[in-house]
Protein backbone atom coordinates (compact mmCIF):
# COMPACT_ATOMS: atom_id res chain seq x y z
CA UNK A 1 0.00 0.00 0.00
CA UNK A 2 1.31 3.44 -0.94
CA UNK A 3 2.21 5.74 1.93
CA UNK A 4 -0.40 8.32 0.90
CA UNK A 5 -3.11 5.64 0.82
CA UNK A 6 -2.12 4.36 4.26
CA UNK A 7 -2.12 7.89 5.69
CA UNK A 8 -5.47 8.68 4.07
CA UNK A 9 -7.04 5.52 5.49
CA UNK A 10 -5.66 6.20 8.96
CA UNK A 11 -6.83 9.81 9.07
CA UNK A 12 -10.23 8.93 7.61
CA UNK A 13 -10.74 6.18 10.21
CA UNK A 14 -9.78 8.61 12.98
CA UNK A 15 -12.27 11.19 11.71
CA UNK A 16 -15.12 8.71 11.29
CA UNK A 17 -14.48 7.26 14.75
CA UNK A 18 -14.30 10.73 16.34
CA UNK A 19 -10.71 10.25 17.49
CA UNK A 20 -10.19 13.44 15.47
CA UNK A 21 -13.14 15.64 16.36
CA UNK A 22 -14.63 18.55 14.38
CA UNK A 23 -12.37 21.57 14.42
CA UNK A 24 -9.21 19.57 15.13
CA UNK A 25 -6.28 21.15 13.31
CA UNK A 26 -4.64 18.80 10.83
CA UNK A 27 -1.17 20.27 11.07
CA UNK A 28 1.17 18.79 8.49
CA UNK A 29 4.05 18.76 10.96
CA UNK A 30 2.07 17.17 13.79
CA UNK A 31 0.29 14.59 11.66
CA UNK A 32 3.46 13.62 9.78
CA UNK A 33 5.20 12.98 13.09
CA UNK A 34 2.23 11.10 14.54
CA UNK A 35 1.89 8.84 11.51
CA UNK A 36 5.59 8.49 10.82
CA UNK A 37 5.55 9.72 7.23
CA UNK A 38 7.00 12.56 5.21
CA UNK A 39 4.89 15.58 4.37
CA UNK A 40 4.44 14.65 0.70
CA UNK A 41 2.16 11.60 1.23
CA UNK A 42 0.43 13.47 4.05
CA UNK A 43 -0.43 16.34 1.71
CA UNK A 44 -1.85 13.88 -0.80
CA UNK A 45 -3.99 12.32 1.92
CA UNK A 46 -5.20 15.69 3.18
CA UNK A 47 -6.13 16.71 -0.36
CA UNK A 48 -8.35 13.62 -0.63
CA UNK A 49 -9.99 14.31 2.72
CA UNK A 50 -10.63 17.88 1.64
CA UNK A 51 -12.17 16.72 -1.64
CA UNK A 52 -14.51 14.44 0.32
CA UNK A 53 -15.54 17.22 2.69
CA UNK A 54 -13.99 15.60 5.77
CA UNK A 55 -11.45 18.42 6.07
CA UNK A 56 -11.99 22.14 5.46
CA UNK A 57 -9.73 25.20 5.47
CA UNK A 58 -8.85 26.59 8.89
CA UNK A 59 -6.70 29.53 9.83
CA UNK A 60 -3.90 30.24 7.42
CA UNK A 61 -3.20 27.30 5.16
CA UNK A 62 -4.04 24.65 7.76
CA UNK A 63 -6.92 22.22 7.32
CA UNK A 64 -9.26 21.26 10.15
CA UNK A 65 -11.70 18.39 10.57
CA UNK A 66 -15.00 19.58 9.15
CA UNK A 67 -17.93 20.45 11.38
CA UNK A 68 -21.13 18.44 11.83
CA UNK A 69 -23.65 20.94 13.12
CA UNK A 70 -27.40 20.27 13.19
CA UNK A 71 -27.63 22.28 9.97
CA UNK A 72 -24.93 20.16 8.35
CA UNK A 73 -26.75 17.01 9.39
CA UNK A 74 -30.05 18.19 7.92
CA UNK A 75 -28.36 19.00 4.62
CA UNK A 76 -26.63 15.62 4.64
CA UNK A 77 -29.85 13.73 5.23
CA UNK A 78 -31.69 15.73 2.59
CA UNK A 79 -29.13 14.50 0.09
CA UNK A 80 -29.22 10.96 1.49
CA UNK A 81 -32.98 10.87 1.09
CA UNK A 82 -32.78 12.05 -2.53
CA UNK A 83 -30.14 9.48 -3.43
CA UNK A 84 -31.20 6.51 -1.35
CA UNK A 85 -34.89 6.66 -2.25
CA UNK A 86 -33.91 6.56 -5.91
CA UNK A 87 -31.53 3.68 -5.19
CA UNK A 88 -34.39 1.81 -3.49
CA UNK A 89 -36.67 2.39 -6.50
CA UNK A 90 -34.08 1.07 -8.92
CA UNK A 91 -33.29 -1.88 -6.66
CA UNK A 92 -36.99 -2.83 -6.56
CA UNK A 93 -37.10 -2.60 -10.35
CA UNK A 94 -33.98 -4.67 -11.03
CA UNK A 95 -33.47 -6.82 -7.95
CA UNK A 96 -32.57 -10.46 -7.67
CA UNK A 97 -35.45 -12.01 -5.74
CA UNK A 98 -33.13 -14.66 -4.31
CA UNK A 99 -30.76 -12.09 -2.78
CA UNK A 100 -33.50 -10.09 -1.11
CA UNK A 101 -35.36 -13.18 0.04
CA UNK A 102 -32.25 -14.16 2.00
CA UNK A 103 -32.00 -10.64 3.43
CA UNK A 104 -35.66 -10.77 4.45
CA UNK A 105 -35.00 -13.94 6.44
CA UNK A 106 -31.98 -12.37 8.12
CA UNK A 107 -33.77 -9.13 8.99
CA UNK A 108 -36.76 -11.05 10.33
CA UNK A 109 -34.37 -12.35 13.00
CA UNK A 110 -32.38 -9.12 13.32
CA UNK A 111 -33.63 -8.20 16.80
CA UNK A 112 -31.81 -11.29 18.09
CA UNK A 113 -28.58 -9.52 17.13
CA UNK A 114 -29.48 -6.69 19.53
CA UNK A 115 -29.90 -8.79 22.67
CA UNK A 116 -26.92 -7.24 24.44
CA UNK A 117 -24.48 -10.12 23.94
CA UNK A 118 -22.67 -8.08 21.29
CA UNK A 119 -22.20 -4.60 22.80
CA UNK A 120 -20.69 -3.24 19.59
CA UNK A 121 -23.64 -4.56 17.52
CA UNK A 122 -21.03 -5.79 15.05
CA UNK A 123 -23.18 -8.51 13.51
CA UNK A 124 -26.16 -6.18 13.13
CA UNK A 125 -24.12 -3.49 11.40
CA UNK A 126 -22.64 -6.13 9.12
CA UNK A 127 -26.20 -7.07 8.15
CA UNK A 128 -27.04 -3.43 7.41
CA UNK A 129 -23.86 -3.18 5.31
CA UNK A 130 -24.94 -6.31 3.41
CA UNK A 131 -28.24 -4.59 2.61
CA UNK A 132 -26.43 -1.51 1.33
CA UNK A 133 -24.27 -3.69 -0.91
CA UNK A 134 -27.30 -5.60 -2.18
CA UNK A 135 -29.10 -2.36 -3.06
CA UNK A 136 -25.97 -1.04 -4.79
CA UNK A 137 -25.66 -4.21 -6.86
CA UNK A 138 -29.37 -4.36 -7.69
CA UNK A 139 -29.75 -0.75 -8.77
CA UNK A 140 -26.92 -1.22 -11.32
CA UNK A 141 -26.21 2.51 -11.53
CA UNK A 142 -22.47 3.31 -11.32
CA UNK A 143 -22.92 7.09 -11.10
CA UNK A 144 -25.46 6.80 -8.30
CA UNK A 145 -23.23 4.25 -6.60
CA UNK A 146 -20.30 6.67 -6.53
CA UNK A 147 -22.47 9.47 -5.16
CA UNK A 148 -23.85 7.21 -2.45
CA UNK A 149 -20.38 6.10 -1.40
CA UNK A 150 -19.43 9.69 -0.57
CA UNK A 151 -22.67 10.40 1.27
CA UNK A 152 -22.43 7.19 3.30
CA UNK A 153 -18.97 8.19 4.48
CA UNK A 154 -20.44 11.29 6.10
CA UNK A 155 -23.43 9.30 7.35
CA UNK A 156 -21.13 6.86 9.14
CA UNK A 157 -19.53 9.80 10.90
CA UNK A 158 -22.89 11.36 11.79
CA UNK A 159 -24.15 8.08 13.22
CA UNK A 160 -21.48 8.19 15.90
CA UNK A 161 -23.16 11.28 17.34
CA UNK A 162 -26.09 9.22 18.50
CA UNK A 163 -26.17 7.76 21.94
CA UNK A 164 -27.00 4.12 22.49
CA UNK A 165 -30.75 3.68 22.07
CA UNK A 166 -31.95 0.04 22.16
CA UNK A 167 -35.55 0.95 21.36
CA UNK A 168 -34.47 2.89 18.28
CA UNK A 169 -32.20 0.06 17.17
CA UNK A 170 -35.09 -2.39 17.25
CA UNK A 171 -37.35 0.02 15.38
CA UNK A 172 -34.64 0.55 12.77
CA UNK A 173 -34.43 -3.22 12.26
CA UNK A 174 -38.17 -3.29 11.51
CA UNK A 175 -37.75 -0.36 9.11
CA UNK A 176 -34.99 -2.20 7.27
CA UNK A 177 -37.20 -5.29 7.04
CA UNK A 178 -39.96 -3.22 5.42
CA UNK A 179 -37.47 -1.82 2.89
CA UNK A 180 -36.23 -5.32 2.06
CA UNK A 181 -39.77 -6.64 1.67
CA UNK A 182 -40.76 -3.79 -0.63
CA UNK A 183 -37.72 -4.35 -2.84
CA UNK A 184 -38.37 -8.09 -2.89
CA UNK A 185 -41.97 -7.43 -3.96
CA UNK A 186 -40.79 -5.08 -6.69
CA UNK A 187 -42.80 -2.24 -5.14
CA UNK A 188 -40.78 0.83 -6.13
CA UNK A 189 -43.05 3.34 -4.40
CA UNK A 190 -43.10 1.54 -1.06
CA UNK A 191 -39.35 0.88 -1.21
CA UNK A 192 -38.70 4.61 -1.65
CA UNK A 193 -41.21 5.66 0.99
CA UNK A 194 -39.93 3.15 3.55
CA UNK A 195 -36.39 4.36 2.93
CA UNK A 196 -37.45 8.00 3.41
CA UNK A 197 -39.18 7.18 6.69
CA UNK A 198 -36.15 5.30 7.96
CA UNK A 199 -33.79 8.15 7.14
CA UNK A 200 -36.03 10.77 8.73
CA UNK A 201 -36.32 8.71 11.91
CA UNK A 202 -32.55 8.24 11.99
CA UNK A 203 -31.96 11.97 11.59
CA UNK A 204 -34.46 12.80 14.33
CA UNK A 205 -32.67 10.42 16.70
CA UNK A 206 -29.25 11.87 15.90
CA UNK A 207 -30.44 15.46 16.33
CA UNK A 208 -32.10 14.61 19.64
CA UNK A 209 -28.92 12.96 20.86
CA UNK A 210 -26.86 15.95 19.75
CA UNK A 211 -29.20 18.34 21.56
CA UNK A 212 -28.85 16.29 24.74
CA UNK A 213 -25.03 16.14 24.53
CA UNK A 214 -22.85 18.40 26.73
CA UNK A 215 -22.51 21.86 25.25
CA UNK A 216 -18.82 22.13 26.09
CA UNK A 217 -15.99 19.93 24.82
CA UNK A 218 -15.99 17.29 22.17
CA UNK A 219 -18.81 14.76 22.11
CA UNK A 220 -18.05 11.31 23.43
CA UNK A 221 -20.30 9.07 21.38
CA UNK A 222 -20.54 5.34 22.08
CA UNK A 223 -19.23 2.85 19.59
CA UNK A 224 -22.67 1.72 18.50
CA UNK A 225 -25.24 4.48 17.90
CA UNK A 226 -28.07 3.92 15.47
CA UNK A 227 -27.98 2.34 12.04
CA UNK A 228 -27.71 4.71 9.13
Amino acid sequence: MRASERVYSSLKDDILAWRLTPGTELSEVDQAMRLGVSRTPLREALARLSAEGLATPGRGRTLVVSDLSPGDLRHLYELREALETQAARLAARRRSAEVFARLRTRFADATALLDGTDPERTRYYELVADLDRAVDDAMASPYLHRSLATVRTHAARARRLSRDNPARLEQAAHEHLLIVQAILDGDETLAAQATAVHLRMSLATILASLAAAPTEGAPEPPSAGVPS
